[in-house]
Parts: C-alpha cells; sequence; structure tokens
C-alpha cells in the first residue's frame, strides 16, 4: 500500500492481524506441517511470512501480479481457470481473495472446478457480500448498489483513494477493475461453487467479513 503518513500504520497492522489470525486458523484446521504441500493459486509470499508454519509452497499467478519469490518458494505462472497440474496434485490447494476477481459466473465455476480438481483438500477465502464495507475501495455499502449507481459513486470519491492516494492511472486501472469484473460472494453462491465444502465464517463485530470454503 502508498498510504500517506499517518495512516500506514493503523491501516497495515489490521490487515496484518486479519490476516495472521487467518493464517493460525488455517494451519490449525487444516493440519498443515512443513512438509505440507500447498498451491496458493493468486497469491504472495506476504501472506505465508505471517504463516506460523512454514509449508512446500507453489505460487500460481499471472506474470504480471507475480513478484520475485523468496527462497523456500516454487514459482508457476499460469491461470486459476485452467491449472497446469494433475488430478490430486497437492496436499491442500489455498486461494485468499481471488475468486470474487474472476469475471462472469463460468469463470468462476471453472475455477472452482480446478482448485477441487487439483487439491486433496482445499481452503478458499473471500470477503462476503454482506458485510457493510466494501473491502477493495473501504466504502460502506457501495457494493450493494446497482452498478450504475456504483460506476457514479466511486468515480467521485471512494476511502480507497483517500487513504491510498493512488497516481491518476492506477486509480483509473482499479476503479475499471473494480466495476467490471469484481462480485462479491454470498453463502449460498460459495455453497453452490463448493458444495463438499464447509462454508466458515470470519467475523468482525458481529458481521461476517469473510467466507471461506473448506474440505474436507
Amino acid at each position: 500500500m502508498n498510504l500517506q503518513p499517518g495512516h500506514r500504520n493503523w491501516v497495515d497492522a489490521a490487515v496484518r492481524w486479519f490476516r495472521v489470525r487467518r493464517m493460525q486458523r488455517f494451519v490449525a484446521q487444516m493440519g498443515v506441517t512443513a512438509a505440507t504441500r500447498v498451491l496458493d493459486v493468486g497469491g504472495t509470499p506476504l501472506n505465508w511470512s505471517l504463516c506460523p508454519v512454514r509449508p512446500r509452497v507453489t505460487l500460481l499467478n499471472l506474470p504480471r501480479a507475480a513478484d520475485p519469490a523468496p527462497a523456500g518458494f516454487s514459482v508457476v505462472f499460469g491461470d486459476g481457470c485452467r491449472l497446469p497440474f494433475s488430478d490430486q496434485s497437492f496436499d491442500i490447494v489455498f486461494s485468499n481473495s481471488v475468486i470474487e476477481h474472476i469475471p462472469g459466473e463460468a469463470a468462476r465455476q471453472e475455477f472452482a472446478r480446478e482448485v477441487r480438481r487439483v487439491g486433496k483438500a482445499y481452503w478458499v477465502q473471500t470477503p462476503c457480500r454482506s458485510f457493510p464495507v466494501e473491502p477493495h475501495l473501504w466504502t460502506p455499502l457501495v457494493h450493494r448498489l446497482p452498478r450504475s449507481w456504483q460506476a457514479a459513486i466511486v468515480r467521485r470519491g471512494t476511502l480507497w483513494e483517500w487513504l491510498e492516494r493512488p497516481s491518476e492511472d492506477r486509480r483509473s486501472y482499479y476503479l475499471d477493475h473494480y466495476l467490471r469484473d469484481i462480485r462479491l460472494l454470498g453463502v449460498r453462491e460459495m455453497a453452490a461453487l463448493f458444495p463438499a465444502a464447509r462454508i466458515l465464517r470470519e467475523r468482525l463485530l458481529g458481521w461476517t467479513k469473510s467466507l471461506i470454503a473448506v474440505f474436507p
């Protein structure tokens, strides 16, 4: 994040706190050890630096999104809807805040099928649509509005850009991506995409902040 001084500390601390708790829950829920083979679809090394155990992680991402990986990681360039691995190649397929970025119901179904195919187990997290704050723009209730209303509002300003102060090019790209591609999911949609999974809830102040499809 490119936050302004004064905003950086509390935003970074909040994000880190949630991620640390999520990774602790992941390890406990899935029985992760140093020998566990994990495919992280759409991820980066950051989450794994917060993990209490370092499994054998393969990062799969698009070339433009992949940072150089530290020692101990494998990196594969690829498409999460067409994973270049055979059936049940990994002990766990992990995905954090990725599926809501995939444009279109058919593509989300392909993504879910590939996760289920490649992993003996899986852990797929996504922000919950019922949470009152849109997590990409950090703006209350905007995601509950029709798309035409969302466009009119977010192009006038969001909490994200107030905190982040992006360049005009980056602002335009990010808002276009949000309006064109991002679709937050609810419990029923996650259950339909992952019918064999349990749907766990991450809560904040009583609200369901995120959903996690977990199998087995």
